[in-house]
């Protein structure tokens, strides 16, 4: 009865999401009101990317260091609640690893030009900001993968590649520098569509689908829907940009705020508020959970949607192996869209894909604590690279929807330590992507990053979780009721929380119910007794 009655009133859902309309911000102005071709210091043949910074720095004197206090230039950040240092140049984790020693692969996606040693401090010459990646509308502009974050020139190097995986060709930086305007979603996504390697490799729900995507991909971000760009959400205020999975603010209660005056989120409620549902009974009840639960949870039923697969499995203690000493590729994955993708690389490893995923879901308050190359590890035990916190005790607590990535990678085997491995370095005898010698990839690493090694190591099974806040569907294709209230319903595995309909019921509900349904016997036996009793009296 009770899963009939959730179908019921999940088809009553319809339409019972509204946006706070009259405390939305508007999406955008106008890109620039300047025509930046007409501008003298951009009329001229500009020979790299720090040349284009001196001339945008003519007029925009504060940029460069606006930026380079930015996590997008540090790429480093201490957590002010666990005082743990994060940030790309310091975490480890289940995709490549690691970026110190492989800085001129892992800074090509760097907001910058030149970072090799992660070792030190981000350049601080304001000219190797680079403008461009996020500023470029003239759709040519883009990073080589291997130059450390400088754009491919005349001459492209012969086989080059950019960080899209693309072949290279010689960027125009004049074009570029005289095109610019607002970001839109390629400047954001050539770096976070293809993080970890590939396409939709790393996050799941942030992938090449969303440079135009349908509205059964993203609601918000389709031409058909709101047609937003990532910083409609992801505002900014001097240069620092809204949302980052180092700092998730997991629960909003501040809601809507004027237009123009929320400047530090990235938040559902920022638009919606905390009460988005309708005033109707069912709206009302709808409401009743957002206390409890993030919008994502109901409203990205799966992840990975659009066509393009997300890697869900990474094991490197298979990479190495070679035929007739050379190296192997397998492509033995067809994603939706007619595309071969790899399964086994021997410079990787194995690969498992997977399309229109359902989350993991787990209570969450936004910290997040992480793994790092000092943390004593129980290699018997499948180790968490990030662990999530929060509680059904917890107040700032939500049910989110996360990736678990699962993946397999080393560690010092006597010393109980994940460690780093140097992977990327053509003319080294170190790599391991040209040497396949892990011992000699993970002490290069180690030794490079001044952390003891035993010279023992071996593989580790390792989840690394990420939040799922993209690819939002239509209205009608949220989660019903019955989708969480039924046996083995998504959230059947939740601690902490009683779900009715999905939850066996304890023996004190169970008493309780039964008392009730006695009561409810005698209250209508009663009444039935009394109804006969009527029928039969005589009255005088």
């Amino acid at each position: 009865m009770f899963n009939l009655a959730s179908i019921l009133i999940s088809a009553l859902l319809m339409g019972q999401v509204t946006l706070a309309q009259q405390n939305t911000p508007p999406l955008s102005g106008p890109d620039s009101t300047t025509d930046h071709s007409k501008l003298e210091p951009l009329m001229r043949e500009f020979t790299s990317g720090p040349e284009v910074t001196a001339a945008c720095l003519e007029c925009h004197t504060e940029a460069s260091d606006q930026i380079m206090h930015t996590l997008h230039y540090s790429w480093d950040y201490t957590n002010p609640d666990t005082g743990q240092r994060l940030g790309k140049r310091n975490v480890l984790n289940a995709f490549c690893g690691n970026v110190a020693a492989n800085e001129t692969r892992c800074t090509s996606c760097h907001a910058g030009y030149g970072w090799e040693d992660i070792r030190v401090a981000t350049p601080a010459d304001p000219t190797r900001v680079d403008c461009l990646v996020c500023h470029d509308r003239s759709g040519q502009y883009t990073k080589q993968d291997n130059l450390a974050g400088h754009p491919p020139l005349d001459p492209v190097s012969p086989g080059a590649k950019t960080i899209t995986g693309k072949k290279a060709w010689a960027v125009d930086l004049t074009k570029a520098a005289q095109s610019v305007g607002l970001p839109g979603r390629d400047n954001c996504g050539n770096c976070h569509f293809f993080g970890g390697g590939g396409d939709n490799v790393k996050h799941g729900d942030l992938s090449s689908a969303l440079y135009d995507p349908t509205k059964e991909v993203d609601v918000h971000m389709s031409s058909d829907g709101q047609n937003f760009t990532c910083a409609s959400c992801h505002v900014s205020d001097r240069h620092q940009v809204a949302g980052s999975r180092y700092s998730v603010l997991a629960r909003d209660t501040g809601g809507t705020g004027l237009p123009g005056q929320r400047r530090d989120v990235a938040t559902c409620e920022s638009c919606h508020s905390s009460t988005p549902h309708q005033s109707t009974l069912i709206g009302m009840k709808l409401n009743d959970h957002t206390d409890r639960i993030a919008c994502q949870t109901c409203h990205i039923p799966e992840f990975a949607r659009g066509g393009v697969a997300t890697k869900t499995s990474w094991d490197w203690s298979t990479a190495g192996r070679l035929e007739n000493g050379k190296p192997i590729m397998l492509d033995e994955h067809t994603q939706s869209d007619g595309r071969k993708l790899h399964t086994y690389l021997s410079t990787k490893g194995t690969f498992k894909w997977d399309e229109n995923v359902r989350p993991y879901y787990a209570w969450f308050n936004g910290q997040v604590e992480y793994t790092t190359g000092l943390t004593t590890i129980d290699p018997a035990q499948t180790v968490e690279i990030n662990r999530i916190k929060g509680s059904a005790s917890d107040s700032n607590s939500r049910i989110w929807p996360f990736k678990q990535m699962a993946g397999r990678q080393a560690y010092d085997s006597e010393l109980a330590k994940l460690v780093y491995t140097h992977t990327y370095g053509p003319d080294t005898t170190s790599a391991f992507w040209t040497n396949f010698n892990w011992d000699k990839s993970i002490k290069a690493a180690m030794d490079y990053v001044g952390e003891p090694y035993s010279g023992k190591f071996g593989f580790v099974d390792t989840y690394m979780y990420w939040p799922i806040t993209h690819m939002v569907a239509p209205a009608d294709r949220a989660l019903n009721c019955n989708a969480c209230h039924a046996k083995n319903g998504r959230l059947a595995n939740l601690s902490g929380v009683y779900i009715p309909g999905a939850n066996p019921m304890g023996p004190g509900g169970t008493a309780g119910l039964i008392l009730l349904a006695l009561a409810v016997v005698g209250v209508a036996g009663h009444s039935l007794l009394r109804l006969i009793g009527r029928k039969g009296a005589r009255y005088d």
